[in-house]
């Protein structure tokens, strides 16, 4: 009875075997928790096998899931872009992908590059850039009013999904030119809660704490300013003055930059990276499409799988990309 299996049923298995959930998959899915069994079970008779163990309190994949997981997880991905690609390629893409840049720098080095490929493939549709502050960081994402975002990692935010990784950047702390810290090599964030930084509201507090960690390896607070600048210009100025420093990363002072403001490598911060960033659940041919230039162009080096930051297995309209 294999032969009759849907990829409706496969789709559904995947995304129960990352939730191990039932209430949490049937939301995924948008199907009722008594339907989500009864097609499971219906796919476990086709296969001749139980995929998974299930109680009033736990649920596991069983050894036969576990194997049939791992086997179908890459070879659904795959297929679903090649059907999305010959859909696309029957159905033009028109209108305008709204695409939002939490700070001009999270794009990346290959922005320039992923979005002029994207509007050459799609000829009627056009790609409209503005830039997204960081007191309203995922406010414009959420509403509806961008389509994708270029954001900064880590977020761990349920209703987002999170891929490709656009940029790999060393941690540096910006500093003023006359500042003690300014002439050495390279400094430890131990260095920095010698003095203060300034504080980030309204961003999720898994990015907050990876820009400005709340306290040292050793246990020392970091001190925090008790008024956020308004403005990156503001911002600037107050490191410019020798007023505060600010972890940050290259690609940001370059892009902003001042002249009285310099950079020194901070040697055991881990790299930041930034990503695409769109709505789960939203089903955008525009979105998708720009999600897959961006997989095409990125380096592979940079979309391991690791951690939080992984795309959910199943979901049909985000089947193109994994990342890390």
């Amino acid at each position: 009875m294999w032969e009759t299996i849907e990829l409706r049923e496969i789709r559904l298995f995947l995304v129960l075997a990352e939730e191990l959930h039932f209430g949490r998959a049937a939301e995924r899915l948008e199907l009722s928790q008594s339907r989500v069994s009864q097609t499971l079970r219906k796919l476990e008779a086709k296969l001749g096998g139980q995929l998974v163990n299930r109680t009033s309190r736990h649920v596991s994949l069983t050894p036969l899931g576990e194997s049939v997981r791992t086997k179908l997880d890459g070879l659904y991905r795959d297929l679903m872009g090649v059907l999305e690609s010959a859909h696309t390629e029957n159905h033009a893409l028109d209108g305008t992908l709204r695409l939002g840049l939490l700070l001009a720098p999270s794009g990346g080095p290959h922005l320039t590059a992923i979005v002029r490929t994207f509007e050459q493939r799609h000829a009627a549709c056009s790609v409209r850039v503005t830039e997204i502050g960081f007191d309203d960081a995922l406010g414009a994402l959420r509403r509806g009013e961008i389509d994708v975002m270029a954001a900064r990692l880590p977020l761990e935010q349920p209703d987002l999904v999170i891929g490709p990784i656009l940029s790999r950047e060393p941690r540096v702390l910006a500093v003023a030119r006359d500042h003690p810290l300014a002439e050495r090599d390279a400094i430890s964030i131990e260095d920095v809660a010698d003095y203060p930084v300034a504080p980030f509201a309204d961003v999720p507090t898994e990015l907050a704490d990876a820009i400005v960690p709340r306290m040292t390896p050793s246990g020392r607070p970091i001190r925090r300013l008790s008024r956020r600048p308004s403005t990156t210009h503001e911002l600037l100025a107050l490191i410019a003055r020798g007023a505060i420093v600010h972890p940050t990363v290259p690609s940001s002072l370059d892009y902003f930059g001042h002249p009285d403001v310099t950079q020194v490598p901070i040697s055991d911060l881990p790299d930041s990276r930034s990503a695409l960033i769109r709505r789960r659940g939203v089903n955008d041919a525009r979105v998708r499409a720009f999600t897959r230039v961006a997989a095409e162009i990125l380096p592979d080096a940079w979309q391991t799988s690791a951690g939080n930051d992984r795309q959910p297995a199943g979901d049909q309209e985000e089947s193109a990309v994994r990342v890390d």
